[in-house]
């Protein structure tokens, strides 16, 4: 699990079960620990065999996450051309 803390959410990698497979995640939370996480379903199109499968994938795209905005969307690093 990979975890980031930003100016005001954390956000997680996480696992969303479903029909056929897991899906990769991230799951974002208020700092301030009102209200439930939010998940965000990431990889679109792509399940997992096994929960941790999925978990390692998320942690994998963790990396090119760079923000959560106040509403919990999450923003993510462009690729360089």
């Amino acid at each position: 699990m990979a975890r980031k803390q930003f100016a005001h959410h954390e956000a997680v990698s996480a696992v969303v079960p479903g029909e056929g497979g897991y899906s990769a995640a991230v799951a974002v939370k208020a700092l301030d620990g009102m209200g439930a996480p939010k998940f965000h379903k990431i990889l679109d199109g792509q399940t997992f065999k096994t929960a941790s499968d999925a978990d390692d994938a998320a942690t994998l795209q963790f990396e090119h996450l760079v923000d959560v905005d106040a509403e919990g969307q999450l923003t993510w690093a462009t690729a360089e051309r």
